[in-house]
């Protein structure tokens, strides 16, 4: 039985191909969205949201009101820096 192959036997190896395939798809489709879930850092993205930096306390804020807020409650005193002149509070 060697010699004789039978047609059945070439089905199964065929399919299992295209199985095989399909798994290897789905697999790297599965590692993708993984990567994609666990890659969002919250801290890295809060870091990078602070773009403000206080001139006397160098302390980081995210936006020019929330900047001015600080400015004015920690540093009444110092001198308003230009870029705060026009921000509404």
């Amino acid at each position: 039985m060697v010699g004789k192959l039978d047609s059945t036997a070439c089905l199964v190896v065929m399919a299992r191909g295209h199985q095989k395939i399909q798994s290897q798809q789905k697999k790297a489709k599965k590692q993708a969205e993984a990567k994609k879930s666990k890659g969002h850092d919250q801290k890295a993205a809060a870091k990078a949201a602070l773009v403000y930096t206080c001139a006397v306390c160098r302390t980081q804020m995210p936006d020019p009101k929330t900047f001015k807020q600080h400015f004015e409650s920690k540093h009444p005193k110092s001198p308003m820096p230009p870029e705060l002149e026009d921000v509404e509070a």
